[in-house]
């Protein structure tokens, strides 16, 4: 979620300045309650990177409202609601305790918003490490289409409106389908178009022609009310998008160009955790999954990928681990494993209070045994990572090699936007940064 501050009267901008004023890292890390006792609450602190600090501020989120261009119906974000600020009281290994003036307005459940910690605010220039230093140069040619009025969180490219069209597939945050051709003046042109049920949320999307003729576009979605994942099935029927399918899998293509495949997984298979992958297919009597299982770890298969990184003989996993690195199995069964830490995508889907992880697509691409992995790193505002929201501002794609037993980036593409996801193309890495005003620019990085 983006917190947009461009308010439409003076009084909303005073309100919002001046809870910024008093507390100047509102959004930097977000938790939950999960127990109210007097005047302690009881603060989950699992999802973080770092502990709170005793002393540190935080205020609990009573409620939000969208806020709402009144002339062109745009959402410009959503106007939150504080309690009165409290203070850290104990830090425990996976939870905190924290003191309020009044919890007559708190319950288990709500989410608390923690502030910059006293040493923080404070602290002397850090001392150079190897994340501070430089990035890589940046040495791949890259397009930047016009930005389009959509918050883009997943795309594809495929044959979806004529054989070799090669078009680019997007899915917004508000569940919209967009089929694009690629216009003069590095523009996106619109061709097809379909807007998923309210009711279901958007998570990610693939296009793969799974069968023959045109590709398929396979979107997962999250169903609240049911707590479930399937996969909508829409295809191009006389120019027009419609579901002809729908899944009872969470899925992800992997690969690219011509050779991506379209993986499934059985979700919340362990709790928030999906299980093994497996190839879809299609036969007469409609799509199916293979037999052959692909072990994710308990990963879902938005940041994960095969790849023979070692060698022709070996089919190495990839992955981003839980504390935000890019990790490499190899085949010993050793990990090797990158110094830079990659931010998770702001998807944002809660199951049974559970945030689920969705990471960027991990893309690989080259000669088996030399290489190169894609990854994204969102940079996070304030400077501190949010694992529950995403409070993101800019990113960048790093490639990696892997080298001596390590993966290391040997260069980098900067964007100005933040990212959800990415696709691979035969000649291309796909990315849509989304823009501080919520729209996104498609990027190609060349491999």
């Amino acid at each position: 979620m983006v917190y947009n501050y461009y308010m439409k009267n003076n009084f909303i901008r005073l309100s919002v300045l001046s809870v910024l004023l008093l507390f100047p890292a509102l959004c930097s890390a977000q938790v939950m309650v999960v127990r109210v006792d007097g005047k302690k609450v009881y603060l989950d602190t699992t999802s973080l990177k770092e502990q709170p600090a005793v002393g540190q501020p935080f205020k609990i989120i009573l409620s939000s409202q969208p806020l709402v261009n009144p002339k062109t119906g745009k959402n410009l974000g959503d106007l939150y609601t504080y309690s009165p600020e409290g203070k850290i009281t104990e830090v425990q290994p996976k939870y905190a305790v924290g003191e309020l003036p009044d919890t007559s307005k708190i319950s288990v459940g709500q989410e608390a918003v923690l502030g910059q910690a006293p040493a923080l605010m404070q602290a002397a220039p850090a001392k150079r490490t190897d994340k501070d230093a430089p990035a890589a140069p940046e040495t791949r040619k890259k397009i930047i289409y016009e930005p389009v009025d959509q918050e883009i969180i997943s795309l594809s490219q495929a044959d979806v409106t004529a054989p070799g069209a090669k078009n680019i597939v997007t899915l917004s945050s508000k569940g919209v389908v967009t089929v694009w051709s690629r216009g003069e003046n590095q523009t996106l042109k619109e061709e097809l178009s379909y807007k998923i049920d309210g009711a279901k949320q958007p998570v990610t999307l693939s296009a793969v022609a799974v069968k023959e003729g045109l590709a398929q576009i396979f979107v997962s979605v999250y169903e609240s009310s049911r707590k479930t994942i399937s996969t909508l099935v829409l295809e191009n029927k006389n120019q027009a998008l419609e579901q002809t399918e729908k899944l009872a899998y969470f899925t992800k293509e992997i690969g690219c160009g011509a050779d991506k495949k379209l993986l499934a997984q059985t979700p919340f298979a362990s709790a928030a955790r999906p299980g093994s992958a497996r190839e879809v297919t299609y036969q007469k009597d409609g799509f199916s999954v293979g037999k052959a299982t692909l072990s994710t770890q308990r990963n879902w298969l938005t940041g994960v990928n095969f790849y023979p990184m070692e060698g022709s003989s070996s089919e190495n996993f990839l992955y981003t681990s839980s504390n935000g690195t890019i990790r490499l199995v190899t085949a010993n069964g050793k990990r090797a494993e990158s110094k830079d830490l990659f931010a998770k995508a702001p998807n944002r889907v809660k199951y049974k209070q559970e945030i689920v992880d969705f990471y960027p697509s991990l893309q690989v691409f080259g000669p088996a045994g030399s290489a190169t992995v894609a990854a994204v790193e969102n940079k996070a505002k304030y400077g501190i990572l949010s694992e529950t929201f995403g409070q993101y501002h800019s990113s960048n794609i790093h490639f990696m090699t892997f080298e001596k037993g390590r993966l290391v980036t040997t260069d980098t593409a900067a964007l100005d936007g933040y990212v959800y996801d990415t696709a691979c193309t035969d000649t291309a890495i796909l990315a849509a940064e989304v823009l501080p005003d919520g729209s996104s620019s498609v990027v190609e990085i060349f491999k």
